[in-house]
């Protein structure tokens, strides 16, 4: 698919002094990326994220097929999603320390709400945040978000640090999807006719970030129940 887009339409991703985008970038009928729109709260979310990590660690989850992933992975909110050889669920707990989850950082809530509603999703209400951390090298295959209970909310995903292909395909595994590049800053919304669609993360190349170094921390809030 073609997507309209207010910023140049070829960049090389890892150039050493890569400019940072603004704008609108709409990838699908009911999908967008919003260039650079966390940079304004992206120092103040570090502070309250290292918070959500002490209180339940990144960990690398297994599979139902007995893989471990190799993006290291911890939630925050009323629910966490969470794998093991038995499945794939949301629980109100950490099955690692037994306790609730940490509470969404309400800046984080703020931020996830304005984008939805520049995405055109009024209302989003997030209960879940999952967050990702990718080193050099870590990577996710294709997959659809759908363990939530009504599709008719967006996922908004928040990428900080280092930068990432993302790849954004169809409603089957085997469609060829788009490869966008995405940067410290850009938040993607997709929803509606879109939620079901299949993407996922290439393998994150070797660099490094002035805020997180050598890694990159995605940020993925939804309406679960």
């Amino acid at each position: 698919m073609r997507h309209e887009t207010e910023t140049p339409a070829t960049l090389d991703l890892f150039a050493d002094d890569q400019p940072q985008l603004t704008g609108t970038e709409r990838i699908g009928p009911q999908s967008v990326i919003l260039r650079g729109f966390a940079l304004p709260l992206s120092e103040s979310l570090l502070p309250a994220l290292r918070t959500v990590v002490r209180q339940a660690p990144f960990r690398h989850l297994v599979t139902p097929g007995g893989f471990t992933m190799s993006a290291a992975m911890t939630c925050c909110g009323s629910v966490g999603w969470t794998s093991s050889r038995q499945g794939y669920r949301y629980s109100p707990q950490d099955p690692h320390t037994g306790s609730p989850w940490p509470q969404i950082p309400e800046e984080l809530v703020t931020l996830a709400q304005a984008a939805a509603e520049v995405g055109g999703f009024p209302g989003f209400v997030p209960d879940a945040c999952l967050i990702n951390r990718y080193v050099p090298g870590a990577k996710m295959s294709l997959h659809q978000d759908k363990d939530e209970t009504d599709h008719r909310w967006p996922v908004v995903s928040i990428s900080l640090g280092i930068a990432a292909i993302f790849e954004f395909g169809g409603f089957e595994r085997s469609d060829r999807p788009q490869r966008l590049s995405l940067f410290h800053g850009d938040v993607v919304v997709w929803g509606g006719v879109d939620r079901l669609r299949f993407h996922g993360v290439q393998p994150i190349r070797q660099a490094s970030h002035p805020l997180l170094g050598e890694q990159r921390i995605n940020l993925t809030l939804r309406k679960a129940l």
